[in-house]
């Protein structure tokens, strides 16, 4: 259970990676921090611990688990609140199953996820369900908008120590394919409310007999809000799938499929499964039905469809048939035959791309070697960005990381902005007919004739947050005095609506000469101009494009969008510090069970620890919580500057030694200044007694290495289980306690 007093400093309990650190750097981090009179505390929004919260009415006492997503936000929403967050699972439904049979295994009684309901029971767990699923967190804690960019020291530290960039050639046949007709981004219409038009509405479906669904009822909008609507065409869609398989095989590379089933919890698995089923069209013509009986559904992807059809030998044989034929498929793991279409969630775009890119355009082929790619992404929306970077690193050759410069982002995202709010008006036609947004005043805002199987959604961004928005970019621009681009097409619809809101706020403040307004291709490539000279560019964005663009240009200019400096100032007052991507965090679990070696990287929670630790002396006048911050910022460097992060073999310092020389450097620090010297004697002797251990310290953290290591499950671990693992230096436990 979290702790259920409001503590100065809430560290969230999450996943994987992430959450196996924790069990390390936590205990440093209250020790410390208990010097300042500073408590920190735990709120659970893992995964497991969100199921358990879901469904109490069958758990004992003893497994039950307060709803700590929901207290976290309401706790965003007051001026008081100080989180630090850390990357957490966005479930698809495998892994929601899998949680589910693992917390089973466990003792817990929670229900099967139903993939198909049928009576009021599977329906009720089907919704609670579909609440967890997805990124079903970051639109609850983001109540403001977002602040990113590169710490000085670790950008530093990157242009000293460059990682690796592979060599571009410009006969590259790596490219971005998009559909550029009948998708969300052609088909979008968008408004700006008045006055009279706000309040409730009514989304409905009217079939070509005049049946009328309603889709959802009573939602909320208010004045100044620009609500958009589009769809993406079913057919449309089928047909450009079938055209870039055909290409791909044409032009002899990989086929490759980039979405967000994560974040776009709806839409995404929906097209996700169009891309299954267009690349094993012949089969599913041949066994459609006995593919049906046998429970495939290929939304949840290939690995789950193969599954599914164990002693079907007939069907898997004309399964490696069609797959001999078709075009090699890009891996996610060639090793262990894991492809791009196997699981939906493992097709994370902002991650996908971008080292695809860093790898001089090349993609993990199933015989193991490295080849051009077809990186096919079906909505036209965000796609220019991609393929103008493709094509400015065919010209100009890879980003040199010694000399490059930084693109810092500014990005929309308060109050579930743009597409990434859009999951609860996210719906798949189930006939022909049309669909149409009715206001609270009768008027009938957006309308569009689909078909049976479109994928149409609704999204909605509410004037507070774009005003808060345009107001941080402003902000940003000053502290920086360097370029700064809004990343805004005034060709589409939506872009048009913020337009109009952003150049009045700008002219207001007197910066309009300080920022450009340009389509997110034009904006690339300036950007990429701007930092191949070594200079530094604020992007400022809307939702999707900071999520992209926060792992595109920091994995380019650091090998790793993991150790991003990410501050949500939050609308009223708060402050959340997110900590960096989570994305390699399985390979990471994977290491720790089979050789007790964790490399996960923790310099994302040192960053957000020191800025937290501020904004924590700026909010409630703790002058020690300040020291302790600027400490951390020396500790932060010292780890930098001797090389102490973890290394990826067995053998090898990991993340327990890391948290050992953050500790020792962070207490020397503190020993050191004279700010505080109450503070500085404190830390004195814990300085020394983890300089006097080093020795022992580092010998027990090594020895702990090179076997297997049983945390007790993967997505609810066993806490003595994963301590023990963990912590296991026995004088390095006895300094901190």
């Amino acid at each position: 259970m979290a702790d259920q007093n409001t503590p100065d400093i809430i560290y969230t309990k999450v996943d994987e990676a992430p959450q196996l650190a924790s069990a390390s750097f936590l205990p440093v981090i209250r020790a410390f921090a208990a010097a300042a009179g500073v408590s920190v505390g735990t709120r659970d929004i893992s995964l497991a611990g969100r199921i358990i919260a879901a469904f109490p009415e069958n758990l004992t006492e003893a497994q039950r688990q307060s709803d700590d997503l929901a207290a976290l936000g309401a706790l965003v929403k007051t001026p008081g609140a100080n989180v630090i967050k850390l990357p957490n699972i966005s479930a698809s439904v495998p892994q929601l199953v899998a949680a589910v049979k693992e917390l089973q295994s466990q003792g817990y009684d929670i229900p099967d996820y139903p993939e198909a309901p049928s009576n009021d029971a599977e329906k009720t767990a089907r919704s609670r369900f579909d609440a967890i699923k997805g990124s079903a967190v970051n639109p609850v804690l983001r109540e403001g908008n977002s602040d990113r960019r590169a710490a000085k020291a670790v950008k530093n530290y990157a242009r000293a120590n460059p990682h690796s960039m592979g060599a571009w050639n410009k006969d590259s046949k790596t490219t971005v394919s998009t559909m550029g007709a009948n998708d969300f981004r052609s088909n979008e219409v968008s408004a700006t409310l008045t006055d009279a038009q706000a309040g409730p509405v009514r989304i409905e479906h009217e079939a070509t007999d005049g049946t009328v669904t309603v889709l959802k009822d009573g939602v909320d909008l208010t004045a100044g809000a620009i609500v958009d609507a589009t769809f993406i065409s079913a057919k449309a869609l089928g047909a450009f799938l079938a055209e870039q398989i055909a290409a791909t095989k044409d032009a002899g590379t990989l086929f490759s499929i980039h979405l967000k089933a994560t974040m776009m919890k709806v839409s995404d698995p929906i097209i996700f499964g169009h891309a299954v089923k267009a690349f094993l069209q012949p089969v599913f013509d041949k066994h459609g039905e006995a593919m049906k009986a046998a429970g495939v559904n290929p939304n949840s992807g290939l690995g789950d469809l193969l599954s599914n059809l164990e002693g079907h030998a007939d069907i898997l044989t004309d399964i490696d048939a069609l797959m001999a034929e078709r075009p090699p498929l890009y891996m996610v793991d060639s090793d262990r035959g894991i492809t791009n279409l196997h699981v939906p969630s493992d097709v994370i775009i902002d991650a996908s791309i971008p080292a695809l890119i860093r790898a001089g355009g090349k993609g993990w082929g199933p015989d193991g070697k490295a080849a051009d790619a077809n990186c096919v992404i079906p909505d036209s929306s965000y796609a220019a960005v991609y393929a103008e970077a493709i094509d400015f690193f065919k010209e100009n050759g890879a980003l040199d990381p010694t000399t490059a410069g930084t693109v810092q982002n500014v990005g929309l995202m308060a109050q579930k902005a743009e597409e990434y709010g859009s999951h609860p008006t996210t719906f798949e036609i189930a006939s022909d007919g049309v669909v149409r947004m009715v206001l609270a005043n009768g008027d009938v805002l957006h309308e569009h004739r689909v078909e049976a199987g479109d994928i149409w959604r609704s999204a909605s961004t509410r004037k507070a947050p774009i005003e808060d928005w345009v107001k941080l970019a402003i902000d940003r621009q000053a502290a920086e005095g360097c370029q700064a681009i809004f990343w805004l097409d005034e060709a589409r619809a939506h872009d048009a609506e913020l337009i109009a809101y952003v150049k009045p706020l700008l002219a207001a403040a007197g910066v309009t000469d300080k920022f450009q307004i340009l389509a997110p291709r034009e904006a690339t490539r300036v950007s990429l101009d701007e930092i191949t000279a070594g200079r530094t560019s604020i992007a400022v964005t809307g939702n999707v494009l900071r999520d992209y663009l926060t792992d595109l240009f920091p994995i380019l200019e650091l090998g790793t969008s993991a150790k991003m400096l990410s501050i949500v100032k939050l609308m009223n007052g708060g402050g959340l510090f997110e900590t960096g991507a989570g994305g390699s965090a399985p390979k990471h679990v994977q290491q720790l069970n089979e050789e007790n070696h964790l490399r996960w990287d923790s310099l994302g929670e040192f960053c957000a620890l020191g800025e937290s630790l501020t904004f924590l002396a700026n909010t409630k006048g703790n002058e020690k919580a300040r020291v302790l911050g600027e400490a951390v910022d020396a500790a932060t460097q010292g780890i930098l500057d001797h090389n102490r992060s973890p290394g990826r073999k067995v053998g090898q310092p990991d993340n327990r030694d890391s948290h050992y020389w953050f500790a020792r450097y962070w207490a020397e620090a503190l020993a050191d200044q004279s700010d505080d010297t109450d503070l500085a004697a404190h830390f004195a002797p814990i300085a020394n007694a983890l300089a006097d251990g080093e020795a022992t310290i580092t010998a027990e953290l090594a020895a702990s290495q090179g076997g297997l290591a049983d945390t007790g499950g993967y997505y609810n671990t066993d806490a003595q289980k994963t301590d023990a693992i963990m912590r296991p230096s026995e004088r390095l436990n006895a300094i901190i306690g």
